[in-house]
């Protein structure tokens, strides 16, 4: 597995966004980011105990060719009670903010936990693009979220579709009861 970095350094993941909203407004005027129903409303369990409703899903039409699966998990900071459903309907517009980074396949939106975090589960074409645009999203992610609240997992290899399916693809590796591994459905 990919091990986790930090964040990028400041100005180059905030060029790296700048170049991601250009080339999402063009993708958004093609029409070519869409949002599919199929996974919304899905609770997806996690090995840390925690479950989450997805309550959004954008995705991209491109041929994949080195499959990888990122896991995001942040916890906002001034968001309570009413206030969730509130940043549910606001996130929307944060689509810019990443369906133009290269590589990016699919995102399913997950709403606050049950420890209040939030995450987003991507397919991503390349580990390594899936790695640069996590270390870039840091930057945006820093500006509304709990200090030290922020992490990402790359896990190469592996399609999103195939990992909700069977949570074991995912494997062993790394702690059992981690935030990001997925864990079968009842």
């Amino acid at each position: 597995m990919t091990p986790q970095t930090g964040p990028a350094p400041r100005p180059r993941a905030w060029l790296a966004v700048a170049r991601c909203v250009g080339t999402s407004c063009v993708m958004l005027a093609r029409r070519r980011v869409h949002l599919p129903k199929d996974n919304v409303g899905r609770v997806l369990r996690f090995a840390d105990g925690s479950t989450s409703r997805v309550y959004r899903e954008t995705a991209v039409e491109r041929q994949v060719t080195e499959p990888c699966v990122l896991v995001v998990a942040f916890t906002l900071r001034w968001v309570r009670g009413r206030a969730h459903r509130l940043f549910e309907v606001e996130s929307l517009l944060n689509t810019p903010l990443f369906v133009g980074f290269p590589g990016f396949v699919s995102k399913l939106w997950c709403a606050h936990d049950t420890f209040g975090a939030y995450r987003g589960l991507y397919e991503w074409d390349g580990a390594e693009r899936a790695r640069r645009y996590a270390a870039a999203l840091w930057r945006v992610l820093e500006l509304v979220s709990v200090p030290g609240s922020i992490s990402y997992k790359v896990l190469p290899g592996l399609r999103r579709d195939e990992v909700l399916a069977d949570p074991a693809r995912i494997g062993t590796a790394g702690p059992e009861h981690a935030w990001w591994r997925l864990r079968p459905q009842d």
